[in-house]
């Protein structure tokens, strides 16, 4: 699940994306613990509802609360299986968007208004999620991500249209995210994967984190368990959208801090002490932001089997160079060229570090990190009104002086370079 986009999402590396269930223990092995039945219902639902079409869902895609908003219960379009079969011309392989742990995502298109099916390049894109038969995640996600996604609204989560569920037919309908998953774009290569530069990386990171401070902060806490590169989704525009709520669970109540609950997620990004004890906690969610956040500075996957052996988990190698400036430099994406503010690196550097603390307590709160990435976002218009002052105060100061050799003190900035000019080498140096 997780899969709204206009990129193929299978890969044949040892990415862990796709890993939904494990036991808990450093050497387990993936298995999945959810169930499919055929008798299962939706418990914010009628089942005397499934299979019947009731027109389009009650908010379109341009009318979403920019606060965000949770319905009471899901305000969906349930579609027939006809009608889907019509909009992704009967499943065509060609129109196949990628692949994961759920089954194939095709491309649709439906009426904008009514939300019928449309023909080929007309009306609004879509992305309709096909449950394969054989598919270990079955009816349980499928169930979590209606009744959660189905019921939030929010600028930074992606959009669930619809369902159909007939006989043993289940499918979602989400909006189209044009550009992809983050995934695709920090770790493939190609001439459709063009580097995210450090403002769209930081751009990206804010988005996702004002996504997951809305579930957080939410009445009833959401934890949402499973966040990682392959999760965040692009629109046309690069905003970053949250997907995939299969493993969605609500957070502790009254005097409890904490959910005790089978070990879900995906390796390298689940926090420790969920795989140990399975105790879930809000701050498991910021550990898993903490991780993402590492990928974006270096460009590295979380696990990696194809890197040196003291590489493999990511967090555990890089972790003493978040610290130093010096050391940061040489985790940095090489694909940045060294283009990004040195100050501002380091700074969300030390907030990654905040996030992947061993101990929840002394992680963040989303709503910290999300300020913490808005002032580091900040600190480059800050400096940007800092040098044009500066320059036309100089500029001020000479004016009028003649035979004198004036040099502005406006310089462009260049992170990356070194004395003389010589470009530094950002790519991770293990001695």
């Amino acid at each position: 699940m997780g899969i709204c986009s206009g990129s193929p999402a299978k890969s044949s590396d040892s990415s862990p994306s796709n890993t939904r269930s494990y036991s808990a223990g450093p050497t387990s092995k993936t298995s999945s613990s959810a169930t499919t039945t055929s008798t299962g219902r939706l418990s914010s639902m009628g089942s005397s509802n499934f299979g019947q079409s009731t027109g389009s869902s009650g908010m379109s895609l341009g009318e979403q609360n920019p606060h965000g908003q949770i319905l009471e219960s899901p305000n969906l379009r349930i579609f027939t299986f006809s009608e889907l079969r019509s909009a992704t011309r009967n499943f065509k392989p060609e129109t196949v968007l990628g692949e994961g742990g759920f089954g194939k995502v095709f491309k649709g298109w439906v009426d904008e208004k009514t939300l019928n099916p449309a023909k080929s390049g007309l009306g609004m894109v879509v992305a309709v999620k096909k449950l394969n038969s054989e598919s270990m995640q079955g009816l349980e996600e499928w169930q979590s991500e209606v009744n959660f996604l189905g019921r939030l609204s929010h600028p930074n989560l992606v959009k669930l249209l619809g369902y159909c569920w007939e006989d043993k037919e289940l499918l979602l309908v989400y909006e189209f995210m044009a550009k992809g998953s983050l995934e695709n774009h920090l770790f493939r290569r190609g001439a459709a994967f063009e580097p995210l530069s450090w403002a769209l990386r930081l751009k990206i990171a804010i988005g996702a984190a004002r996504g997951l401070a809305f579930l957080h902060t939410s009445e009833k806490q959401i934890i949402y368990r499973d966040f990682k590169a392959s999760n965040i989704l692009l629109d046309s525009n690069y905003n970053p959208k949250l997907s995939d709520f299969g493993l969605a669970k609500n957070g502790p109540t009254g005097e409890d801090s904490h959910v005790t609950t089978r070990v879900m997620g995906t390796y390298g990004y689940a926090a420790p002490e969920y795989v140990a004890t399975g105790h879930l906690y809000v701050k498991s969610d910021v550990y898993g932001f903490g991780v993402v956040l590492l990928e974006m500075l270096s460009g590295l996957r979380a696990l990696d089997t194809n890197r040196p052996s003291d590489q493999h988990n990511l967090v555990d190698w890089a972790k003493p160079f978040l610290a130093d400036r010096r050391k940061l430099a040489r985790l940095m994406d090489a694909r940045l060229e060294g283009q990004y503010p040195s100050k501002a690196a380091l700074q969300a550097a030390q907030l990654t570090l905040k996030c992947l603390s061993g101990e929840p307590k002394n992680r963040p709160s989303m709503k910290e990190v999300l300020e913490t990435l808005e002032h580091i976002e900040a600190m480059k218009s800050r400096s940007r009104e800092s040098r044009e002052a500066a320059s036309q105060n100089t500029a001020a100061r000479g004016h009028g002086h003649t035979g004198s050799s004036h040099r502005s003190a406006h310089k462009p900035r260049h992170d990356g370079v070194g004395p003389g000019g010589r470009a530094v080498d950002h790519s991770p140096k293990v001695r």
